[in-house]
C-alpha cells in the first residue's frame, strides 16, 4: 500500500453556522491521504499531491456552514481524480472553534 498525504493545509474561510463566521471566517487545517495498492517488485504509482491542494482550495472557496459537508466533498473529488484510490482519509480542524471556551481545535474526519 502506498499513501501519498498532504497534511498541516492551512486556511481562512468564511465556513460555519453562527452569523460571525460567515463575516469573520474561521482558520482550518486540513489533512488527506489517498491510498493505493503498491507491489514492491513494480514501479509505485504516481499521486500528485498538487491535485489534492487545489481540490481542498476549490472546495473551501464555495460557500457552506458545516465541516462535514466540506470533508465529503473533498473526499468525493479525491475519490473521482484518483479512482486507483483504495481509501481516502480527510480531516479538517476549525481552528479556535466559536463555542465560549478555550478549544484549541474541532475536528471532523472522513476515511472510506
Amino acid at each position: 500500500m502506498l499513501t501519498v498525504s498532504l497534511h498541516g493545509i492551512r486556511l481562512h474561510a468564511k465556513v460555519g453556522l453562527y452569523p460571525e463566521e460567515k463575516i469573520h471566517g474561521n482558520d482550518f487545517e486540513i489533512d488527506v491521504d489517498v491510498s493505493t495498492a503498491a507491489s514492491a517488485g513494480e514501479a509505485l504509482p504516481f499521486l500528485d499531491y498538487s491535485i489534492i491542494y487545489e481540490i481542498v482550495l476549490q472546495a473551501f472557496s464555495q460557500e457552506g456552514e458545516l465541516i462535514e459537508a466540506f470533508a465529503k466533498s473533498i473526499h468525493t473529488k479525491v475519490k473521482q481524480h484518483f479512482f486507483e484510490a483504495e481509501k481516502v482519509r480527510v480531516a479538517i480542524r476549525k481552528l479556535n472553534p466559536p463555542i465560549g471556551g478555550t478549544v484549541r481545535h474541532a475536528q471532523v474526519c472522513l476515511e472510506a
